[in-house]
């Protein structure tokens, strides 16, 4: 799994690259053999459109949404995708440049107009973008293209058409939510978000939207902030990525990565700047974890759990023990220097050797547990509380009544990142489990899919020469018992190929290769999506 892999020719470079649409769905080439039982669409989000003119995007955030879309029917599959039409895509279409600031490119005022228009237009401040490039997610019976701004867009799974803009504010107290919700097992949805309050108050905000609703109205309108989560900092709020949730319990880690409120809302007041621009460092703070009940909702406030400084994007899984304690899985990367810091296009576009020195300088990923106690007693103070005979994480109690968290490591690999975690959601998520998926990050560049038993820290790999896989995405076998009988299913760039894009389909428990789809395209990266039956 540790194993080092070289990328001389770097194709991954063609994975950040613009392409176009398609008019109609295009046949793949089979090759293998596709379970019967699987018949769907695998649904994927990501960038396609790196610039607009002559002015490019500079972060791997930023490229305009393009919607990927491989039906399987009958044994046979299909390759679609569309642009989503943002009003930043079709604004930016339409007058051939950037018009709302992206997550690491500035808009300009048009150089077309007169100069006292474009001066009062420079200081008149930063639209919130619409383009919602990072996840797909179904609310009620419809399905939303996502990013982790205020707006969200409601797209036809079908036919990849664009039906409505919505805006998150007018159903709920929230400035944005994050692209990771949790959907329970009735339907509703889970998700939480920044919340600017009077006085320039900050707090996180876990919200629930409802399931379908009979009467056929909008989940959205009934739903509800369930529960506030304080901030450490009254005007730098943590950038938040995704959250923990058990059956009775939500865990929110708060990292050290802060935006500067300040920063933010001067940037809304005067052009030029992005929201990179208001990321800082807290390089004293650590790393916070807060804990609330479900229900009913109640922030723990007695129960203040501390750990050294890390980035945290994706939570693996978050379960309870009949024991009294929570146990937390997730993607790390050490300290508090953010990690999007190396994620821009010129760096990720480097020939290898350039690539490596750059991952070098970034913070070390590690796959991590931790243990969070919740029978706590101020005698047992510099005793590690956690009791599990299945870990070596620990919770010690410290005089000023916080509790100190280590973890115990389940995967690290030198500049190897396990990211883009999967579980057998249905079966798994909130409760005790063995098997993760995720995508493997050699120096940031996606090059193998990696299978971790989290109880016994065994790893199967699946990789190819020259091939750059997305997000693995887990599918159980129908009437299935164990935990892993099912496929992963990874859309996969092999640039040199005679047909260079490819849907894999692989054995989830040997992790070996059942068969693939391929087309005669390239297919940019896509973050996250997922499987329609």
């Amino acid at each position: 799994m540790v194993s080092r892999v070289e990328h001389p020719a770097a194709g991954y470079r063609k994975i950040f690259e613009t392409v176009e649409e398609l008019n109609e769905p295009i046949p793949a080439e089979i090759t293998g053999r596709i379970p019967s039982w699987l018949g769907g669409s695998l649904l994927r989000m990501g960038p396609g459109l790196f610039e607009i003119g002559d002015e490019p995007f500079h972060h791997l955030f930023d490229g305009y949404a393009l919607i990927h879309k491989f039906d399987m029917k009958d044994g046979q599959v299909t390759y679609y995708r569309k642009f989503l039409n943002s009003d930043a895509y079709v604004r930016a279409m339409t007058e051939n440049r950037i018009v709302v600031t992206e997550f690491g490119t500035a808009a300009y005022p048009d150089p077309c107009k007169n100069i006292f228009s474009r001066f009062f237009t420079y200081f008149k401040g930063m639209e919130v973008t619409d383009n919602c490039m990072v996840n797909l997610y179904p609310i009620g019976e419809d399905f939303y293209a996502v990013t982790e701004t205020n707006y969200i867009t409601k797209v036809d799974p079908d036919s990849l058409e664009t039906l409505e803009k919505v805006d998150l504010c007018k159903y709920l107290s929230v400035n944005g939510l994050t692209a990771h919700p949790h959907i329970d097992e009735d339907g509703a949805v889970y998700n939480i978000g920044n919340c600017f309050g009077k006085n320039l108050s900050l707090a996180y905000n876990i919200v629930k939207i409802p399931p379908a609703q009979e009467d056929k109205s909008n989940p959205l309108e009934k739903s509800e902030v369930v529960v506030q989560l304080p901030s450490s900092e009254r005007l730098k709020p943590s950038y938040i990525h995704s959250f923990g949730m058990t059956k009775n319990y939500f865990v929110f880690v708060e990292p050290p990565v802060k935006i500067n409120l300040l920063k933010f809302l001067s940037a809304w007041s005067f052009r030029g700047a992005t929201y990179m621009d208001c990321f800082e460092p807290n390089e004293t703070m650590g790393t916070w974890f807060h804990l609330a009940t479900k229900d009913p909702a109640n922030y723990l406030s007695n129960h203040k759990f501390r750990t050294s400084a890390f980035n945290i994007f994706h939570h693996i899984n978050t379960y309870e023990e009949e024991e009294g304690f929570i146990v937390v899985d997730v993607c790390t990367w050490k300290g508090h220097d953010f990690v999007y810091n190396y994620l821009y296009l010129a760096n990720l576009r480097e020939d290898w050797e350039d690539v490596k020195k750059a991952a070098m300088r970034a913070p070390q990923p590690e796959v991590r547990r931790y243990v969070l106690p919740l029978d706590i007693h101020r005698e047992e103070q510099g005793k590690n509380l956690v009791s599990l005979p299945y870990t070596t994480a620990t919770a010690v109690l410290r005089t000023d009544g916080t509790i100190w968290l280590e973890p115990e490591v389940l995967f690290s690999g030198p500049r190897l990142a396990f990211e883009f975690p999967q579980i057998n959601y249905s079966l798994c998520s909130g409760r005790k489990y063995s098997f993760t998926y995720g995508l493997g990050l050699n120096h940031f560049i996606p090059d193998r899919i990696v299978k971790l038993n989290v109880q016994t820290k065994e790893t199967w790999v699946w990789q190819e020469d020259e091939c750059y896989p997305s997000e693995p995405l887990f599918v159980s076998r129908p009437g299935a018992t164990e935990e892993d009988d099912g496929v992963l299913l990874s859309i996969v760039v092999k640039p040199g190929a005679e047909r260079p894009g490819f849907l894999l389909v692989l054995d989830a428990m040997k992790l070996t290769e059942l068969a693939r789809a391929t087309v005669n395209t390239i297919i940019p990266v896509t973050l996250h999506g997922l499987y329609k039956p």
